[in-house]
């Protein structure tokens, strides 16, 4: 009753005491409480293995947040598991005094794990015994947060925050990268599909399947088959990734399959709608990260279009 009080008055508090918070410091919060919601829905914390747990350590890194710091990591906290599921250590963050041999030993240094599992089991009375311990610490960039199984030492989770959570995006970077360079060890191919609609003036539709290859993956064949520019085709295309330019520049030569079955009825030459042989040079410019962008055909028919290039992975085909 006495913790839920203490932090009931925290929470009324923390209005006032934020304001001695840095921005960076109170949007990096807000961000850890949103991952660790998260963590708790996908199951990475379980509250059955987590919960109940000691705040051990909430260290600001500027003096102005002395106060604010703590009193805002603890809402955080509170506001992620519980009111009920949060114990705060008070005596873990303190120099600690205790009596060994006829003689009185005093530590200031960081607090081990068995000793803070005596400190609550000195303190938490009927309450049940805590599971995990958290350190929360004020950085110069967010905060950083270890979450630590009293019992068996491992580290649950382990964390630095920031506003924007750019370590997390270049962790992803790094991992994608890493992944790449298994995947290209392996001799495995990375295949997409490119659904081309060229729409004004001229129109162009086409589906491409292409495989993504070299030492920096800017190259990409595959097979195309066009509806329009030219009508019912078949062909091969080509495309080169220009970083620099954040686009793709290609060909596609399609054989346009109408004239072919015309041309071998005949006795002479002739076109249906499309010559026999048609080329289509592409131009795809992807609209920030998403799954879109917008494209730019010329075709050897004397046709330009504009229009939109859709670049979802998603439709992809297993292919041998």
């Amino acid at each position: 009753m006495l913790l839920r009080r203490a932090c009931l008055l925290l929470l009324l508090l923390w209005p006032a005491s934020a304001a001695a918070l840095r921005d960076t410091t109170r949007d990096a919060l807000d961000r850890l409480e949103e991952i660790l919601a998260l963590r708790v829905d996908d199951g990475v914390l379980d509250r059955r293995t987590v919960l109940p747990t000691l705040l051990v350590g909430a260290r600001p890194m500027y003096e102005e947040s002395q106060v604010a710091f703590p009193a805002r990591a603890l809402t955080t906290l509170v506001r992620a598991f519980g009111a009920d599921a949060i114990r705060l250590c008070e005596a873990c963050m303190q120099p600690r005094t205790v009596a060994e041999g006829g003689r009185l030993v005093q530590t200031s240094g960081p607090i081990g794990l068995d000793e803070i599992v005596r400190l609550d089991d000195r303190y938490r009375g009927g309450a049940e015994r805590a599971r995990t311990a958290i350190w929360l610490d004020e950085t110069r960039d967010g905060v950083a947060i270890r979450i630590v199984d009293l019992r068996t030492a491992r580290v649950v989770f382990a964390r630095n925050v920031d506003p924007l959570l750019v370590e997390q995006r270049t962790s992803a970077r790094n991992f994608t990268l890493s992944a790449e360079l298994e995947r290209r060890s392996r001799a495995e191919s990375l295949t997409h599909a490119f659904v081309d609609i060229g729409l004004y003036p001229g129109q162009h539709f086409s589906l491409e399947w292409a495989d993504q290859w070299g030492d920096t993956n800017a190259n990409l064949t595959g097979i195309v088959l066009s509806f329009y520019d030219p009508v019912l085709g078949l062909g091969a295309g080509y495309g080169r990734v220009m970083p620099w330019a954040d686009m793709v520049l290609g060909v596609k030569g399609v054989l346009s399959i109408p004239t072919l079955v015309a041309q071998s009825q005949a006795d002479s030459d002739i076109e249906l709608i499309d010559p026999l042989l048609n080329a289509i040079f592409t131009l795809r410019v992807p609209f920030g990260n998403s799954n879109y962008g917008a494209l730019l055909t010329v075709s050897t028919n004397g046709r330009v279009a504009l229009g939109l290039s859709l670049l979802n992975t998603s439709l992809i085909p297993v292919l041998p």
